[in-house]
């Protein structure tokens, strides 16, 4: 059984029930990266942990994550995608037992770490496997629905572990990752094809070594500079510098690849040729700017201003998951059809405009239900994203590149939504202390000329390190027998300042994506997607092996 140039392998099974295993994996891993914030607290208590220690248990699964994507995505090019989604679910599924089990801090930042190897070894595959198994003409769609997960189980981890954690404890979000990763195993041992290249490769070591501590201290730099507010971290050497080292490591890796380009560099720059892929990534950092951007403060405003539980607030943003659930595979067929530049313009500006519905409801005597309006809106628009933007990308990827170029891309996102969670956690912190400041002391005129200050003072230093933000607190700690009018000025104003300063963060999200939005106007559109021009087939196409000549 054989297939013609430029045609997909024959595989043995239907390629929609390989969509249906790669998107389980998938899901149980972006997952991760939403899930664990919402069970901070029961965390603390159970645990013992200290903020810094809280701080590594959320980031080291994504920074170890972010910095091996491209070199998972290579050696699923070396060895095969199937070997690699296979060992990584095996990894991540381990890890998570594990995760569970931990019985203090030091525990679990280990096993997170393990889980952000396993996670990074199976994401990259899940879009190389794709490209080489659908035809151009009818990727919109698998990409719809690939995206619909992604889409799904990153807005969807604070309703799920919302609800686990208020019916169990926090070891129940690592636990419901076992029966997930064993089903997921099982299939992909059964169903994915074993695609492999005909031609020996080789890793390229120094570009690895290189890539791996550029993104480290990039991503290192980016989460934990505002625990370290923005200052010295190791010794004398600064967050900015630790960053900076990381921008000239990044400059030498990517002098290093030019320079063998003829050879097998870890990230051929020939994808780059392309304009729409080079555009996607960025095109795919601002989307997981806005996305992480639009939660940080949103998720503190519906706990802490409105009141609501942390299963509460995980439902508040649902519908914006759900309606991007429906639309996604919808605007994947749509994309086959039309090349998915104007279906992704439409989606990236339909989901500012729901934003910025968002932010202008968005008040202290607010209900979560004027908050739908825009959600729903946002969710149109954000489901029209995942597809095309995918389609876009990957339409010119020649196979044997094609985990290289997905390795990329997601890359590409996952440091969007480190830098955008950094950015917008750093403006929101200086937006607190203006906003706290001038809202403190307005209220502060209502008490006796000797209380005013210690009042003010107390918002300045809450803003300024020490804010308590769950639901029904005040922002600033009061003593216990604080009479009860001042404990009232005082949600005041919390709630005032607060609210004050989440509006005026989220328009850095929105400035992101109406840039991205624009970026997508120079994207070529060719319409209904072409297959391009393949190399040879020098062997045959089995039902479980495909061997192309590169």
């Amino acid at each position: 059984m054989t297939s013609g140039p430029g045609s997909p392998p024959v595989t043995k099974h239907s390629p929609w029930l390989v969509l249906a295993v790669l998107c389980l994996g998938f899901f149980m891993i972006l997952l991760d990266t939403t899930i664990v914030n919402i069970a901070i607290p029961n965390m603390i208590d159970q645990l013992g942990a200290s903020l810094d220690q809280i701080l590594w248990i959320l980031n080291a699964y994504i920074l170890v994550y972010a910095v091996l994507l491209i070199t998972a995505g290579r050696l699923g090019d070396l060895y095969g995608a199937k070997r690699l989604f296979i060992l990584g679910l095996i990894i991540f599924t381990l890890a998570s037992a594990a995760c569970g089990l931990a019985q203090n801090p030091g525990q679990l930042i280990a096993f997170r770490v393990i889980q952000g190897v396993g996670g990074a070894l199976l994401t990259p595959q899940t879009l190389s496997v794709l490209t080489v198994i659908f035809p151009p003409e009818r990727r919109g769609a698998a990409f719809g629905i690939w995206g619909a997960v992604a889409g799904v189980a990153t807005i969807a981890g604070p309703t799920l572990g919302g609800w686990l954690v208020t019916n169990w404890d926090w070891r129940w979000i690592f636990y419901v990752n076992l029966p997930v990763g064993i089903v997921a195993l099982i299939m992909a041992v059964i169903v994915m094809p074993d695609l492999r290249l005909n031609r020996k490769h080789r890793l390229d070591w120094l570009g690895t070594a290189l890539i791996t501590l550029s993104l480290f201290l990039i991503c290192y730099g980016l989460i934990q500079g505002q625990s370290y507010d923005w200052g010295k971290a190791w010794g004398p050497i600064t967050i900015p510098e630790i960053i900076g080292a990381g921008v000239v490591v990044l400059a030498i890796f990517l002098w290093q690849q030019y320079a063998q380009r003829d050879q097998e560099p870890l990230v051929p720059f020939r994808i780059f040729a392309d304009r729409n892929f080079s555009l996607m990534n960025w095109v795919v950092a601002a989307i997981a700017f806005g996305m992480l951007g639009l939660f940080l403060p949103l998720i503190i405003y519906l706990q802490s201003v409105l009141g609501l539980t942390a299963l509460q607030a995980g439902l508040a943003v649902a519908p914006m998951s759900l309606v991007s659930m429906v639309v996604a595979p919808i605007a994947g067929r749509l994309s086959d059809k039309t090349g998915g530049k104007w279906v992704l313009f439409f989606g990236l500006t339909l989901w500012a405009v729901g934003l910025s519905i968002v932010v202008f409801t968005a008040q202290v005597n607010s209900n979560r239900g004027d908050l739908i309006p825009g959600l729903l809106v946002a969710g149109l628009g954000l489901g029209c994203t995942f597809a095309p933007l995918q389609t876009i990308a990957m339409r010119n990827i020649q196979p044997q590149v094609a985990g290289a170029a997905s390795g990329m891309i997601n890359t590409t996102r996952q440091l969007g939504g480190v830098i955008g969670s950094a950015a917008v956690g750093a403006l929101l912190q200086n937006q607190l202390v203006t906003k706290l400041t001038d809202s403190a002391e307005t209220n502060a005129k209502a008490l006796p000329a000797e209380q005013q200050a210690r009042f003010v003072d107390a918002f300045k230093n809450a803003s300024s390190g020490s804010l308590e933000v769950g639901a029904g607190q005040s922002g600033a700690s009061m003593p216990p027998n604080t009479p009860h009018a001042i404990v009232e000025l005082a949600l005041k104003t919390f709630h005032e300042g607060f609210t004050a300063a989440m509006k005026s963060t989220m328009v850095l999200p929105l400035i992101v994506l109406g840039l991205a939005a624009l970026t997508v106007l120079f994207v070529r559109n060719n319409g209904k997607a072409v297959t391009p021009p393949a190399p040879a087939a020098t062997g045959t196409v089995s039902p479980e092996t495909t061997r192309v000549d590169s």
